[in-house]
């Protein structure tokens, strides 16, 4: 069964007095212990936020109020991402849906559980011009979010609900997407002929680890010819990494992570030779230029920024790919063979086939540990240095010193743009499963200086990648364990964009480190023109104090404008403050970020 759903029957059970439709939509977040729905209230959802009020007094669901309908959908991203549950958004008719479909479409392009109710004026009021009227005879808001979901419908009758209720939840959970339902205020709050839940949804949910056990035995045959085999893991494999690991271990497989599964292993793993793909490193793609003669591509989309721009080192027919979506493996036609299933099935049947054959690992390999490495004991493989003598601070010194300050408790989040390419390259904090060092100020127990196996330490966006979307999934995650802090990384332009919702960490006490690169630029913007030789235009951003308007709204903020600077923080004290802190940290414009790759994509690099 799926992690989010064990957590669901560990939940207690909160009794409902269900009247109306709003009612059974939180009776059914209770049941899968959705703990949070982030929204902006309005007149046409205000019965699902009544009964929302009702249900944070008895102490289920409650809300959290975005300063915008797209940071909602943000907060509800980054909230699935964290605990694997729904992440669930809603939203008033007209404008309030419109705003929300920006999230809602970057979660359905990064394959995250999401639910997003919206609510329209009463029925008998379509086709008269009503205010913000958002179904069918009006802006036809479920017209627009069909491109955006794996589910999508209006309700309009009371008899309907229940059954597309449960569909949207179900079909947002079982195919990791979205899910819309436009809901009429009058539906809303229509009586129920059942004042209780018809279904258990945590008994419908529970994942099936079925897999095709012919294409199992048919990669265990390629692997065990296999003399030079590669692995890249992608961001799919969190439930699965330790026994993938356990799998090139045996084999004495190199492997390469995407760059959203770079969080996911420790980069002093010494079979682990870095990023493929956007932001990635030399090491990976000299690992795949060493004549592999099986490439095995687990858990990832092999979109545009996770295959290296669709490289030939690896869309080849060396390749074997392994996913439980179809859509990923769509894109590999070329692969000698898919293995469709449960990726954690497929592994484990994989080792027990290997042993089951007397398969014997490599003499050299068998004393290496499964990612549990003690973070001091092995060498990092990509340290780079760029040193600048500006009276900014370099991105990549910014990088170093989160590092080196931030415990491996520590999730990170980074930005569309340079803030991803940067942290992508450079950032390398501790092993989430190997013993911490010393860090100063920073207190944690023995439990918390471990990871949970699953966790990915770093997030950032692979393919629909909006600015400032960083901004309130940060804010989700810290809602999601509030134990623990987020540092968010994003630009000054991103932060320009979403910035206002930094008051929402202010009002709910959430330990969200808001990191800005201050360079007075769209800086992917404006060093992709460069790259490319094109005009410089359109890129400049006004010089702003970012940490004054941080101290107007009452939270805490400073200016960094070089390492010294940084290393002269409590980092600890600040990771453990109960609410956000600020850090406006001027970097040097001129410094190139990694992001060549991207270029050569678009058909804009010399």
């Amino acid at each position: 069964m799926d992690r989010a759903y064990h957590h669901a029957l560990d939940k207690p059970v909160v009794v409902h007095d269900i009247t109306d439709v709003a009612d059974l939509i939180v009776a059914y977040l209770d049941q899968l212990a959705v703990d949070f729905v982030f929204g902006v209230p309005g007149g046409a959802i205000e019965p699902l936020y009544n009964a929302l009020a009702r249900s944070e007094r008895r102490g289920g669901v409650r809300v959290i109020t975005a300063r915008h309908e797209a940071g909602a959908a943000f907060m509800a991203d980054g909230y699935a991402r964290d605990t694997g549950k729904l992440g669930v958004c809603i939203a008033t008719s007209g404008p309030g849906a419109t705003n929300m479909i920006t999230g809602v479409a970057c979660a359905y392009d990064n394959d995250i559980p999401l639910l997003a109710i919206t609510g329209q004026p009463p029925l008998p009021s379509h086709g008269r011009r009503a205010l913000q009227e958002s179904g069918s005879t009006g802006v036809n808001i479920a017209g627009m979010f069909r491109h955006c979901t794996r589910y999508n419908t209006s309700v309009v009758h009371v008899s309907q609900a229940e059954t597309k209720i449960v569909a949207a939840i179900m079909r947002a959970s079982q195919a990791s997407g979205t899910a819309h339902l436009s809901i009429p205020v009058d539906i809303q709050r229509s009586n129920l002929a059942s004042t209780s839940a018809s279904y258990d949804l945590p008994r419908l949910l529970e994942r099936s680890s079925l897999i095709d056990i012919f294409s199992v035995q048919a990669l265990v045959q390629a692997l065990s010819q296999s003399r030079n085999a590669v692995f890249l893991i992608g961001s799919g494999c969190s439930e699965s990494i330790s026994t993938i690991l356990a799998l090139a271990s045996r084999l004495g497989a190199r492997f390469v992570t995407t760059p959203d599964a770079k969080g996911l292993v420790s980069s002093r793993h010494p079979l682990n030779r870095g990023v493929f793909g956007f932001a990635g490193h030399e090491s990976a793609r000299e690992l795949l230029l060493d004549n592999p003669d099986l490439v095995v591509a687990i858990g990832t989309s092999l979109g545009e920024w996770t295959s290296g721009g669709w490289s030939d080192l690896l869309l080849c027919e060396r390749l074997i790919h392994i996913d439980s979506s179809d859509d990923h493996l769509m894109r590999s036609p070329m692969a000698r063979l898919h293995v469709r299933g449960h990726i954690r099935s497929v592994i484990d049947s994989a080792l027990q086939l290997l042993d089951d054959s007397g398969y014997q690992a490599k003499p050299l390999l068998l004393n290496v540990a499964s990612n549990e490495e003690p973070i001091d004991s092995i060498a990092p493989v990509h340290s780079a240095s760029n040193k600048n003598s500006s009276a900014r601070m370099s991105p990549v010194d910014l990088m170093h010193s989160l590092s080196r300050y931030c415990p491996p408790t520590t999730r990170i989040v980074a930005d569309a743009g340079n803030s991803s390419a940067w942290a992508i390259h450079h950032l390398e904090i501790a092993d989430r499963r190997a013993v911490r060092p010393s860090l100063p100020g920073v207190h944690c127990s023995p439990a918390q200086d471990l990871r949970n196996a699953p966790s990915n330490w770093l997030h950032v966006l692979m393919d629909f990648a909006p600015m400032g979307w960083a901004i309130g999934a940060a804010i989700g995650m810290a809602a999601a364990d509030r134990s623990r802090a987020v540092v968010c990384l994003t630009g000054d332009g991103s932060y320009l964009m979403n910035g206002q919702e930094i008051t929402v960490a202010q009002a709910e006490n959430l330990p969200v480190v808001f990191i800005v690169l201050n360079d007075g630029a769209l800086g992917m913007v404006k060093h992709g023109q460069r790259l490319a030789n094109a005009e410089s235009i359109g890129f400049e951003l006004p010089a702003v104090d970012y940490a004054a308007m941080a101290n107007a709204m009452g939270i805490n903020a400073k200016v960094i404008t070089s390492a010294d600077d940084f290393d002269r923080l409590n980092f600890g004290e600040i990771l453990n403050h109960r609410g956000p802190t600020l850090l406006d940290v001027r970097i040097d414009s001129e410094v190139m970020p990694p992001i060549s790759m991207r270029l050569k994509t678009l058909g804009t690099a010399p």
